[in-house]
């Protein structure tokens, strides 16, 4: 089925000199992703620098991208924290603003326990009429999300979809095998796209679609239609962009490679740091 479609970008934010989000370079952004493949755009996650950008800033963003993409592609906010009030009042915020959806992250710092993290979505979900994707992703919040703690939530009416980053198979194919009709599992690693459409996930919520979204399409289109052998070719060699992107902090080598392409997107705000001139030509290299 594929709500979101296949394809999911989770964008960077561009930021003119000043590092102020770049309304202009947005457009140009989202025009280029909608030309080589893309069919979802997540807004404001964690590649979108969402720990830097302001609730001004963000609300802002997704009115902008409604505005200028509503109708060409879907378009998931990035509402969650972790504060549980603060996702549910931000996410009830957002309801107006015209997106498709929100991205809930599980609470990161806190390390909560399953109980804890199973009532901080349903509280999030209960206190919105949108649809919800869950976003699991350990390597960055300290706590993974259960299979089981998923499946309890994917029972809620509005929690529609999981980006699941844990980066473990098993576990995702607990959730797809068990989950209610109509719930659906995107990989949230570039490098397991093919292996968990392989097992019955529905796309990927990606980072290297910026710069290969074409190849990625073709990709996922050639095992749809049955050509494993092309897909896994295409696999193999799109593993070096999948890996290399996340060499040093991202979205930093996502930016350095977007400007290489001719699509301006703009520097990154502190904590992370602009490449230095070796690791922009690292970069560089995987496009090659």
């Amino acid at each position: 089925m594929a709500r979101f479609g296949r394809l999911v970008t989770a964008m960077v934010t561009p930021f003119n000199e000043k590092l102020e989000v770049d309304y202009g370079k947005t457009e140009r952004l989202i025009d280029h992703l909608l030309a080589t493949g893309t069919e979802g755009i997540v807004v404001s996650g964690t590649t979108g620098e969402s720990p830097t950008l302001s609730r001004a800033e963000k609300l802002d963003l997704f009115k902008h991208v409604v505005s200028y993409a509503k109708g060409k592609c879907h378009i998931i906010a990035g509402t969650g924290s972790n504060d549980t009030a603060s996702s549910v009042e931000f996410t009830q915020a957002v309801q107006s603003v015209g997106v498709d959806a929100v991205m809930v992250v599980a609470p990161y710092y806190s390390r909560p326990s399953q109980e804890g993290l199973y009532g901080h979505f349903k509280t999030v979900a209960e206190a919105s009429e949108l649809p919800v994707m869950l976003y699991n992703v350990p390597g960055r919040t300290a706590v993974n999300m259960a299979a089981e703690t998923t499946l309890r939530l994917a029972e809620l009416p509005n929690v529609v979809c999981i980006k699941e980053a844990s980066g473990n198979l098993s576990q995702m194919a607990k959730i797809i095998e068990h989950a209610p009709e109509g719930f659906e599992l995107y990989s949230g690693d570039d490098s397991l796209t093919l292996p968990t459409l392989s097992i019955g996930g529905v796309g990927i919520v990606s980072v290297a679609s910026h710069v290969v979204g074409r190849q990625m399409t073709e990709m996922i289109q050639s095992f749809l239609e049955g050509d494993h052998t092309a897909a896994a070719s295409l696999h193999r060699r799109l593993m070096p962009v999948f890996e290399g992107l996340f060499t040093y902090p991202s979205p930093g080598p996502t930016k350095v490679a977007l400007e290489k392409l001719g699509v301006e997107a703009g520097g990154v705000r502190l904590p992370l740091v602009e490449l230095n001139e070796q690791e922009k030509s690292f970069v560089h290299s995987l496009l090659e």
